[in-house]
């Protein structure tokens, strides 16, 4: 968890680079308007080897992902701006980061996850809350599928 007070550069690549495994080392874009949850993925993400990169709104995952091509990314729905679904559509419909692997990560309701976000392109879903080990499981899964 964060102290109170300490903000997170959600700009700065997080990781380390050793004791990586064949999917470690992957870049991962995460983006939620929470700040708690932010900073506790982009920890442990970044702890088991992952770059990690951050934002807090759809508008400025989009030029994230533009610029650094994560190999995945795992998106809020709700958020200010764009909403996690047109920022899913937006990047499968560009030739540029069509190949982006994205995660929903959300709490609108398994139902609703699991219908709505193969329709707007994502490749996975998974529900808050949700088990750290179980989304890594998810991560790897669709890495080894790059």
């Amino acid at each position: 968890m964060r102290k109170p007070g300490r903000a997170v550069d959600l700009d700065k690549p997080r990781g380390v680079a050793w004791g990586m495994s064949k999917e470690q080392g992957a870049s991962i874009l995460v983006v939620d308007d929470d700040p708690e949850i932010v900073a506790m993925l982009t920890t442990r993400l970044g702890h088991r080897g992952y770059k990690v990169t951050a934002a807090s709104d759809g508008h400025r995952a989009l030029e994230l992902a533009k610029r650094d091509r994560p190999d995945v990314v795992l998106l809020d729905v709700m958020m200010p701006g764009k909403s996690g679904w047109e920022v899913a559509r937006a990047l499968k419909q560009d030739p540029a980061t069509q190949d982006i692997k994205i995660v929903m990560v959300t709490a609108i309701g398994e139902q609703v996850n699991e219908i709505t976000s193969p329709l707007y392109g994502a490749d996975a879903h998974i529900d808050k809350p949700f088990e750290f080990e179980r989304l890594e499981r998810v991560i790897s899964g669709l890495l080894i599928d790059r």
